[in-house]
């Protein structure tokens, strides 16, 4: 991998290591990435997107691709993933490809009128750059739509940590003005930016299903058992049920080239 530091190439393998090993789980537990992957797609359907050739960015198990279809009944999208695993559990009918989008996209005979991408630019190395390329690999009028979490998720984590002097290992997210900067002198059609607070009674039950959909790396060093102890202490309780609280802040755009 030209250009990649044995560290980003060790962080890569990491990621594509978990999501690996919860290809199995993962549709079963990510509802929050199902439920941005049909926002997307609606307002996609609400856009003069050419019918051509679409295709999914970091497609994993397909949900953004086949909210995609559902939405496009006549529209087939290409799924793109470099875990092999997520993609066994797309439908038999999809079509895939077998890619690391760390290296850049792969070499297609047609420029894509629609790319996607929910929920994958920010595992990868280097995202910004990515973005950049992605918004240049699409064919004259084509489209990109991106949704993903970013920098103000997890106030809470981020918080607790603080309070307990540990540190956070939370993945440390884009920032939405770094993600406009890149599409600056684009064209963006819809912005706009989604909170979502999930709550458990248990600290541990708010981070359970990241490990369960594979989203569990950092590039942080692990905690001990007990600075995990002094973080569940600190994370800040909602004051009416007493749950602990995590929220999520999710960009979702449209942009035509």
């Amino acid at each position: 991998m030209a250009g990649v530091s044995p560290l980003s190439n060790r962080w890569s393998k990491q990621v594509l290591s978990n999501f690996e090993q919860a290809a199995t789980t993962y549709n079963s537990q990510a509802q929050l990435q199902r439920a941005v992957a049909w926002r997307l797609a609606r307002q996609c359907a609400r856009q003069p997107i050419p019918a051509g050739f679409w295709v999914d960015l970091g497609s994993g198990t397909g949900l953004m691709a086949d909210a995609l279809e559902a939405c496009n009944p006549h529209q087939a999208v290409l799924r793109v993933d470099g875990c092999p695993e997520m993609l066994k559990h797309q439908h038999q009918s999809s079509s895939s490809q077998l890619w690391d989008l760390n290296v850049g996209l792969p070499s297609w005979p047609i420029s894509p009128s629609l790319l996607a991408s929910s929920f994958a630019l920010h595992w990868l190395i280097n995202p910004l750059e990515r973005l950049h390329e992605w918004m240049a690999a699409l064919a004259p009028q084509g489209w990109l739509a991106l949704a993903l979490p970013v920098q103000g998720s997890f106030p809470q984590w981020h918080q607790a940590a603080a309070t307990a002097g540990v540190s956070c290992t939370a993945l440390p997210f884009p920032s939405q003005a770094s993600l406009l900067d890149v599409l600056s002198s684009n064209s963006i059609r819809h912005q706009q930016l989604h909170q979502f607070t999930q709550q458990s009674p248990e600290v541990f039950q708010l981070l359970k299903p990241m490990r369960q959909i594979g989203a569990q790396a950092s590039p942080c060093p692990s905690m001990g058992v007990g600075n995990w102890r002094h973080l569940k202490q600190a994370w800040p309780r909602c004051q009416n049920s007493g749950d602990a609280q995590l929220t999520w802040l999710i960009q979702l755009l449209l942009i035509q080239r």
